[in-house]
């Protein structure tokens, strides 16, 4: 089978459609990242600001001892959520470039699928063997493939959940830090 002008064209262009889809996606995420880390910046601005007055306030070492302590749980707060959010904002854009890709890799293989099955369809007396073995050997691989699929997808969703863990243990053992002080 021949690919023709059209085809190579159209292909071209969906090639191209996808990588300027792939690099908006992207700097979406890229606009995101900027915007967590100024409001991230200025939050820490503003609090260095307001601890140092109160620092400069302070009358004795129990009152800076106080006002230390309750400076460690805020920051280790702070520090998870900014931590989360940065994770939300990589796994938001993992899943909308990994979607992108299945669907091209979808596409791809249907392509493929057809090619064989026009080839089968065209091919000589006696090559049904042959054919048979080439069909089945599309099989397996996009079986393959959608089992790689799959535990790519059950590897995110676990360090996922560890992550949550390790947040969540990480403010609760400040918390019970700080209560103890």
């Amino acid at each position: 089978m021949m690919l023709t002008a059209e085809q190579i064209i159209a292909s071209h262009k969906a090639n191209i459609e996808t990588l300027f889809g792939l690099t908006h996606k992207a700097f979406e995420g890229v606009e995101k990242l900027v915007e967590l880390n100024v409001q991230a910046t200025k939050a820490a601005l503003a609090e260095t600001a307001n601890h140092t007055q109160a620092v400069l306030g302070v009358k004795d070492a129990q009152e800076l001892l106080a006002l230390q302590a309750g400076l460690v749980q805020p920051l280790a707060e702070k520090t998870a959520a900014y931590s989360r959010h940065l994770y939300d904002i990589a796994s938001a854009a993992g899943a909308d470039i990994g979607k992108t890709f299945e669907a091209q890799t979808a596409e791809a293989q249907k392509k493929f699928t057809g090619l064989v099955d026009n080839a089968a369809k065209n091919a000589p007396a006696g090559s049904e063997t042959a054919v048979a073995v080439l069909k089945s050997a599309v099989a397996a691989a996009n079986n393959a493939f959608e089992s790689v699929q799959k535990a790519v997808k059950q590897a995110g969703d676990i360090a996922e959940a560890n992550f949550n863990t390790v947040a969540a243990s990480a403010v609760s053992a400040t918390k019970t830090a700080t209560k103890k002080r």
